[in-house]
């Protein structure tokens, strides 16, 4: 067992937290935002201390910790935070579902937070600071690189490589041998099917709904 601070108050901490407690070796002891955001003193049950304090709260040589923020600013606040605590020398934990397929070889850097359902498939590389939601498919070879967040049900075909900073969104699907270019945006529900550039964004298709109304449907 390992003791770690978690840092974020949002859903997504109260998740990691969750995930943890339920399907890890890893026990949260204590939440942390920057100060100038610290508005209660406990969520989950744990004390939430300010960033400019963790050091003297939490040692980092008793403690590691984990980065729970979403993809605000295509990844860059939560890359920020990670590098934050590294240069405060904690070690970065990881939580990987016991319910994810995963191979020796294919495991992810520090800071990943890997969903279950995920299937990763042999020979996938993958970064530091990635996060995959439930149920995506990873295919054989592929490389995803460092802060990266993918949706859930995401598809990627063997032999991809996602740029750092992107992010990819539900339901999605790429074709094998493709490149994603750094920083791209690929829309939920988008087909990929060449290499794009960095920054690239791919808006979701829109559904537009029909005139009749569901009570006049015949076949449902």
């Amino acid at each position: 067992m390992r003791d770690i601070v978690v840092f974020g108050t949002g859903q997504i901490a109260e998740l990691a937290q969750f995930y943890f407690q339920h399907d890890s070796a890893y026990v949260v002891k204590a939440f942390v935002v920057d100060g100038a955001f610290k508005k209660e003193d406990n969520f989950c049950g744990k004390p939430v201390v300010a960033f400019e304090e963790v050091q003297a709260a939490f040692p980092p040589s008793d403690f590691d910790a984990f980065v729970a923020v979403s993809y605000s600013k295509i990844n860059a606040v939560r890359a920020d935070k990670v590098g934050a605590l590294r240069d405060r020398g904690y070690a970065l934990a990881s939580y990987i579902s016991s319910r994810a397929t995963i191979f020796p070889g294919s495991e992810p850097g520090p800071n990943a937070f890997i969903l279950e359902d995920n299937t990763i498939q042999p020979f996938v590389k993958i970064g530091a600071n990635v996060t995959l939601w439930s149920g995506n498919h990873i295919g054989h070879h592929s490389v995803i690189e460092d802060n990266v967040f993918i949706a859930s049900q995401v598809v990627i075909s063997g032999n991809c490589r996602i740029g750092e900073r992107s992010f990819i969104g539900v339901n999605a699907t790429l074709r094998d041998g493709i490149t994603i270019g750094a920083r791209s945006v690929i829309g939920m529900g988008a087909c990929i099917l060449a290499d794009c550039e960095a920054e690239s964004v791919f808006p979701a298709p829109k559904s537009e709904p029909a005139a009749v109304k569901s009570s006049r449907l015949r076949s449902i």
